[in-house]
């Protein structure tokens, strides 16, 4: 078996080791996951050293270790200098990564998760930085297809509980849907409302058949020897996570299209809300927080500040 082999790989994280080289963790079709080392990479005068850096797409010949592999040749095939130049792409880009290593496998081939990932990453950068709330639209819709990828997709369509298809009531300001994430996506409240007060009286009943078999009145027949008992499944309640109105739910449902649609009316708050709705999804899914997250929250913060 050969030492070393080729692989076409974007590079998604790097660490720094020992004083000159560096760990590249890159996404590769052929081979999923690779951690290799890039060695010298921190040298100014390095060969490695642009090739190596984050979201450069290289061709590289890799020789096999014992521990880590060790990078021997890169040649650049694409890069994505327009993320380096807006904050706001940045850090999109990097909470949309941090997602593809939850996901990524290793010594599996990845190529559709390298081809989506590569898209989003084109759509990022083609964007006009006059207009930052589109950042948030296009990370949405990132987010959702590397959920959909996985299987894991939340329920935006149908009311998790009933099955009843929902439509957004634009007519009426007040109108909202539930959104539970242990549920999967959305529920309608008047069925989740429904399910709420029969929980409670399933309740009561129960309490009170508690009491009565505490203090049973008098004369009153005891069970008959060897008789079944009856046990009574009820539905758990979902907790509800967020309740997002007409406008938001709208959104939701349009990001499994294959492009991000122009919606009338949407609002900067709007986008915000359904990107909060998919991180806090998409952590549940993960089983971690997104970390990255921290810089969209602190970016557009600024942004609205000075704007106001």
């Amino acid at each position: 078996m050969s030492r070393t082999y080729k692989a076409t790989g974007i590079n998604l994280k790097t660490q720094v080791l020992g004083e000159s080289d560096k760990i590249v963790t890159i996404l590769t079709p052929e081979f999923g996951l690779i951690r290799a080392v890039a060695p010298g990479a921190r040298k100014h005068n390095s060969s490695l050293g642009g090739r190596s850096g984050m979201f450069v797409v290289n061709e590289l010949l890799i020789a096999k270790g014992r521990s880590l592999d060790k990078i021997t040749q890169a040649q650049t095939l694409k890069t994505y200098p327009g993320l380096a130049k807006d904050l706001g792409k940045l850090a999109a880009s990097q909470y949309l990564a941090e997602i593809v290593l939850c996901q990524a496998l290793s010594e599996q081939p990845q190529e559709e998760l390298y081809e989506l990932f590569n898209e989003h990453l084109h759509r990022l950068e083609a964007l006009s930085s006059a207009n930052p709330s589109r950042v948030l639209a296009h990370l949405a819709h990132g987010v959702f297809h590397l959920l959909a990828l996985a299987g894991v997709t939340p329920q935006v369509q149908v009311c998790c509980l009933s099955g009843r298809s929902l439509k957004p009531d634009f007519t009426n300001p007040n109108w909202q849907v539930g959104f539970s994430i242990p549920a999967g996506g959305t529920v309608c409240l008047e069925a989740w409302e429904s399910l709420r007060r029969e929980g409670q009286r399933s309740k009561v009943a129960g309490e009170q058949r508690k009491i009565n078999n505490q203090f049973p009145m008098p004369h009153a027949p005891s069970p008959m020897p060897n008789a079944q008992t009856v046990v009574v499944h009820r539905q758990e309640i979902p907790v509800i996570s967020s309740r997002p109105g007409a406008m938001e739910l709208a959104l939701l449902q349009h990001l499994s299209q294959p492009e991000i649609m122009q919606i009338d009316g949407a609002r900067d708050h709007d986008w915000l809300s359904v990107e909060q709705i998919l991180r806090q999804y998409a952590q549940y899914q993960l089983g971690r927080p997104i970390r990255s997250a921290t810089l969209i929250d602190s970016y557009f913060a600024a942004n609205h500040d000075a704007t106001v």
